[in-house]
């Protein structure tokens, strides 16, 4: 399979390592904005590359992955959608909801596929709480605890394009709430606090946010999500029913501290970041991708279920703002 990847930021390289791993893949080629950033990828990966996207579209290849700045991932979209090539999609599909519905429907009316990378879906704990959740091992699910923790800020320039902490980054959080638990949230009530650096309050966003999120059965979920979090990548879901609890992301190497008397102090090498915490993850969703453009399986995370994480992460946006709760129904699907 001849598998196009458009952009070698820090992703796009962890992708295109993969990508060359896989026995599938017969050619990759490679592009970015910084020619010479992808020529060394390249070189390194010993794969081809070219200066531009037009120029990787008109290699007929089987299939692309986009993994370039946010702002550029809906025309490129599209652009595949037209040129009727499967494609793989880091999220979000677009910096907007009338962004992302218009390239959902570029996809639809070519009839081609897209994947968004919602890595959360292909990491073995998420997918066991999954199944003890659909199973009925913890009766009726009456609390999600989900947090999202990094532990630094990125860079203040791109704050600004991030689209806020609800879209960037507990997005992930409203995606796999619903994976997990197969429910669909109806209202939410956000609050989020930008005290810390300076830059959080310049770019109008927030360092630290909370969300409570009412789901369709009734369960309640919280999600939290800070970028000041000193002790490492902190990333967890705990469900709770009336028969038994789980938790996914308490382990060795968690960066959390328990000060109990018989605790046994912190953790000797605490998560530092997401790659390192879901790089199985990261390596198993782009092998389910090919697999369904092969027609193997189904497509595991569609443009509409990105779509669906986006409005809630719309309606948490829109709650901050206003300090009130927002119905789901209130942001509009297309």
């Amino acid at each position: 399979m001849r598998i196009g990847l458009i952009g070698t930021g820090r992703i796009g390289t962890l992708h295109a390592r993969t990508l060359t791993a896989l026995p599938d893949v017969s050619r990759l080629v490679v592009t970015d904005a910084d020619t010479t950033r992808a020529a060394d990828v390249a070189a390194t990966l010993g794969v081809d590359h070219v200066p531009s996207p037009d120029e990787l579209f008109g290699l007929g290849l089987d299939a692309v992955v986009v993994t370039s700045a946010t702002a550029s991932h809906a025309e490129l979209v599209r652009t595949a959608a037209a040129l009727g090539l499967p494609v793989f999609c880091e999220k979000p599909v677009a910096t907007d909801l009338p962004g992302t519905a218009e390239a959902l429907r570029a996809v639809e009316a070519a009839g081609t596929l897209l994947q968004v990378g919602f890595m959360r879906r292909f990491d073995a704990g998420y997918a066991a709480a999954r199944e003890a959740v659909r199973s009925g091992r913890l009766g009726r699910l009456h609390t999600v605890r989900a947090c999202t923790s990094d532990p630094a800020p990125p860079p203040a320039g791109y704050l600004p394009h991030s689209g806020g902490l609800y879209r960037d980054c507990l997005v992930h959080d409203f995606d796999v709430l619903r994976w997990v638990t197969g429910g669909e949230v109806v209202s939410v009530y956000a609050a989020g606090s930008d005290a810390g650096p300076a830059m959080f309050r310049e770019a109008g966003d927030v360092g630290t946010a909370a969300a409570l999120l009412t789901l369709d059965d009734g369960t309640l979920a919280t999600a939290t999500a800070t970028r000041l979090n000193g002790a490492g990548y902190d990333v967890r879901m705990e469900l709770a029913g009336e028969r038994d609890q789980v938790a996914v992301g308490l382990g060795p190497r968690t960066p959390l501290t328990s000060v109990e008397p018989a605790a046994t102090g912190a953790p000797k090498d605490p998560w530092p970041g997401f790659v390192d915490r879901f790089l199985p993850a990261y390596e198993a969703e782009l092998g389910a991708f090919l697999r369904a453009v092969r027609g193997e399986i189904p497509n595991p995370c569609d443009g509409r279920e990105a779509l669906t994480a986006f409005r809630i992460a719309e309606a948490c946006a829109l709650s901050r703002r206003g300090g009130r709760p927002v119905a789901l129904g209130e942001v509009p699907a297309r």
